[in-house]
């Protein structure tokens, strides 16, 4: 065994460390060598997000020992950030260990003389961030692996905006979380009185919230027997998305029983994830049998939707995440002028791998639209910087999230399901569903198909080859692809657009990242981007055309899934 790893594994042995996971070390040596090396190779990184893992022993992996040391680190920045009294908020979702996460975090944070705020069980993660904001706590912690599977477990730590962490914090974090070196240094118990349990009263608050951000409440009234099948794929959002969906005035919504239960272990899923078609359909078989209007799906922290529709066949369809976010942000835009409530600062933010379609919207009605890198803590971070000059009204990007209103600064599924239903029935109002809202948009702006290729890496050489291959792709970018010229290359790590067909260059302002974008010259953009919580490197691809009429939808869908299939066969990512 490598000595550095040797080296890790016998600091385990010979520490302070339960005799249970000692043993299971041992064990380890003898019968799995290379589980124990790839559990010991490197430390579990805590990265400008927090953690996520796999769970298990060993310093690579989710347990009590990295995630107390994780958090000793995280109050010890606090302590050096504030002064005065200290709170947190705490929460977790229905993953395996999640509680026992969170308890630990809040017992750590609490012999530190840090106030903790800690749910009395599992609840949505956006609605930790909504009680930061509240309560007016210095920072957050979520432990949560959101969609990934049942072996994984996380640690999202967030700021007193209730943003997850941006520089300088993430970076500072990170430095002192890196100085503990050993769980001696942690403080593990002791302020047991520092310690509050919360729960309904928050809910209240919460749930209040979200039905002020309701723009057509009489729609929801009028149309309370909308047809709604929702599954909370076995996480938390059973615990406010269906009391939401009430307050507001819908009474007809239909549980799916199967997933109905929190259960970390995803009995019925592989990917708790409503991105999956496999994931979201016992929930659309459901809608079918009962000839719903909407399907709603929410990961297991409750900060991702899924939705699906009859489009106009009558056909049940899952809409991707660029669908369902390009209807959102157009009913912000389009149901606030109506009703009056627009303001002439209001804005809008999306990602850069998000559909261009929504900046051809935003321009077109006269509303700011500002693109941020990927995570919804620079959506926040923009907000932030745009306090008292302009208005936020909604934000998004397309892996399932939107963030609507300005009292929280994370994604949010809870206040996006009311929002998704309140626009089904606004629709249903008129006769009409949210499919032909989206043929009428496409039309109206152009039709943009966007896909997704996601590869992963695992094991120790996995980071590695991800890396090369966006070494690759940066210094030998193609020239064309699908017989189109590439007209810019945008190298977000280097903070450099670049003409390739004039050699001009201009700097992109945003912090650096390492993703790289492709655009052609007939306005398509391929995106290839690493994910920072998962081995995987992720390539978006968006192409888009006109669409003449409604009867033409099929046939100028397959013709661009025709471009894009071609484009990932170009460059060999099938």
């Amino acid at each position: 065994m490598d000595n550095n790893i040797q080296s890790k594994v016998d600091k385990w042995l010979n520490g302070n460390f339960e005799e249970s996971v000692k043993l299971a070390i041992r064990e380890m040596q003898q019968s799995n060598p290379d589980e124990l090396a790839d559990a010991f190779y490197k430390n579990l990184e805590f990265g400008t997000g927090g953690l996520r893992g796999i769970m298990g022993i060993g310093t690579n992996r989710m347990n009590k020992y990295t995630v107390g040391m994780a958090t000793q680190g995280y109050a010890n920045y606090l302590m050096k950030s504030f002064e005065g009294e200290i709170s947190v908020a705490i929460g977790h979702d229905c993953r395996n260990n999640s509680r026992d996460f969170a308890e630990i975090t809040a017992n750590v944070f609490a012999a530190n003389g840090i106030k903790v705020y800690l749910f009395e069980s599992l609840r949505p993660t956006p609605e930790i961030s909504f009680t930061i904001r509240h309560l007016k706590c210095k920072g957050g912690v979520v432990c949560t692996a959101s969609h990934n599977p049942k072996e994984y477990n996380g640690y999202k730590a967030y700021w007193d905006d209730g943003a997850q962490l941006v520089p300088p914090h993430d970076k500072n974090v990170i430095i002192e979380v890196e100085k503990i070196e050993s769980v001696d240094d942690v403080k593990w118990e002791g302020g047991e009185s520092n310690i509050t349990i919360i729960g309904k009263e928050i809910d209240k608050l919460y749930l209040d919230m979200v039905q002020r951000l309701s723009i057509y409440p009489e729609k929801c009234k009028e149309q309370h027997d909308l047809k709604i099948v929702y599954t909370p794929i076995h996480g938390s959002g059973i615990m406010l998305v269906p009391d939401a969906l009430k307050q507001l005035g819908f009474d007809n919504v239909h549980i799916v029983k199967e997933q109905s239960v929190p259960d970390g272990n995803f009995p019925t899923v592989i990917y708790p994830n409503p991105e999956e078609t496999e994931t979201m359909s016992i929930g659309l078989n459901q809608a079918k049998e009962l000839d719903a209007d909407i399907l709603l799906g929410t990961d297991p922290d409750a900060d991702r939707v899924g939705i699906g529709v009859k489009n106009n066949k009558g056909e049940w369809i899952l809409m991707n995440g660029n669908q369902t976010a390009l209807l959102a942000f157009n009913y912000m835009i389009e149901a606030r002028r109506a009703k009056g409530i627009a303001q002439p600062n209001d804005m809008v933010v999306k990602t850069i791998v998000t559909t261009n379609m929504i900046d051809v919207i935003a321009k077109e009605n006269d509303v700011a639209c500002y693109n941020v890198l990927t995570g919804f803590k620079w959506i926040a971070s923009l907000i932030k910087q745009k306090e008292g000059k302009e208005n936020y009204i909604v934000g998004g990007e397309e892996s399932f999230g939107l963030m609507i209103g300005n009292e929280i600064r994370d994604k949010d599924s809870v206040s996006a399901c009311t929002i998704l239903c309140e626009m089904a029935a606004y629709e249903k109002s008129k006769g009409r569903s949210l499919f032909d809202k989206l043929i009428d948009l496409y039309i109206q702006y152009g039709f943009y198909k966007e896909s997704l290729v996601s590869i992963t890496k695992k094991g120790m050489n996995g980071a590695a080859e991800i890396s090369a291959m966006m070494e690759q792709f940066r210094n030998n970018p193609y020239k064309s692809l699908d017989g189109i010229r590439i007209k810019e290359l945008k190298d977000f790590q280097l903070q450099v657009g670049k003409n390739l067909i004039d050699g001009t260059e201009w700097k992109i302002d945003l912090p650096k990242s390492n993703v790289l974008q492709f655009v052609l010259e007939d306005d398509s953009v391929i995106s290839a981007r690493p994910s920072g919580t998962e081995p995987k490197i992720k390539f978006y691809f968006s192409v888009n055309t006109k669409l003449i009429e409604t009867d033409k939808f099929e046939e100028t869908e397959f013709q661009l899934d025709q471009k894009i299939s071609r484009i990932i066969k170009e460059m060999n990512l099938n």
